[in-house]
């Protein structure tokens, strides 16, 4: 039995088709316009959702009819036109409609990654020799479904990036209740942040 069942990958297939549009079979980057036949985007997205289940590299799930570089480059462009936040906020209003968002009760925690490939946001990391890092702060539902996220270098302290996650948050799926709990780490204790 798979871990992520095709009835959820393939309507989000369907919305992540729609925001990427048609694309030309051949590169046209290509000095001679032609080269080889540019893998699938739906090749690419099982990859990624394999990755994602799985918790592997992408060198791991990388395949002779996609490569982990192919994989890497189709992010870095998704990245580059802001497919992700588009697609998160599709996702999200789409489990409201079935299932309901419950934002009265909030949950926020950091943790540090490695950035090894860096990035703007990269920073040196204080667990790990100082090697390029990412400190991700992250706020769920009450039942564990992320809707904002905010991130910055490695060596950042976490209280500074609460007000960015709750501002995510508004962003993705609109006006919190009233009086919303939020449950926070110790490592946000600083200056208090607005909802």
């Amino acid at each position: 039995m798979p871990a992520l069942p095709s009835c959820l990958i393939d309507p989000l297939w369907a919305e992540l088709e729609g925001l990427l549009g048609s694309r030309p079979e051949f590169s046209a980057a290509h000095p001679w316009g032609c080269h080889r036949r540019r893998i699938s985007d739906r090749v690419v997205f099982e990859h990624i959702v394999a990755a994602l289940v799985h918790g592997s590299g992408y060198e791991r799930i990388a395949a002779p009819g996609c490569s982990d570089r192919t994989i890497r480059r189709r992010l870095a462009e998704s990245g580059e036109r802001g497919l992700g936040p588009k697609l998160h906020e599709i996702a999200l209003a789409a489990y409201d409609k079935i299932i309901g968002l419950e934002l009265d009760d909030l949950a926020t925690d950091g943790c540090i990654t490695k950035a090894p490939c860096g990035g703007e946001k990269a920073g040196p990391s204080p667990v790990d020799r100082r090697k390029g890092g990412l400190k991700r702060s992250v706020a769920t539902e009450g039942g564990g479904v992320p809707v904002g996220i905010a991130s910055a270098g490695a060596n950042r302290h976490d209280s500074p990036l609460l007000e960015p996650t709750i501002r995510a948050v508004k962003q993705q799926v609109g006006a919190l209740p009233k009086k919303p709990v939020m449950h926070l780490d110790s490592g946000y204790d600083g200056k208090p942040s607005p909802l």
